[in-house]
């Protein structure tokens, strides 16, 4: 499903398929009665949340809206046998239930 964080209705997206990341946010909201859940992804992951995003807004919990959305760069260390560091995009999507 989707990995575990210290901050509640948090869901990572990596490389998994989108609907993996869909059955989390429904869960979340059915599981814990949250009322806000934020998609973080970085780099080429920023496709899978919004599709999961999307899917989850359009398909299974039409009560979601797209609260707010959050972009930004992170500076990573460089890979080995790079010497430079690297700028990464991130983007954060919180959904709410009307």
């Amino acid at each position: 499903m989707s990995k575990l964080s210290r901050e509640p209705n948090v869901i990572y997206v990596g490389r998994k398929p989108p609907m993996n990341y869909v059955l989390g946010i429904i869960t979340s909201f059915s599981g814990s009665n949250a009322k806000e859940v934020t998609l973080k992804a970085r780099g080429q992951s920023i496709n899978t949340a919004v599709d999961a995003a999307e899917i989850a807004r359009n398909r299974f919990l039409k009560d979601l809206s797209v609260d707010k959305i959050t972009i930004g760069t992170e500076e990573m260390p460089p890979r080995e046998g790079e010497n430079r560091t690297r700028m990464i995009s991130t983007m954060e999507i919180t959904l709410k239930r009307k």
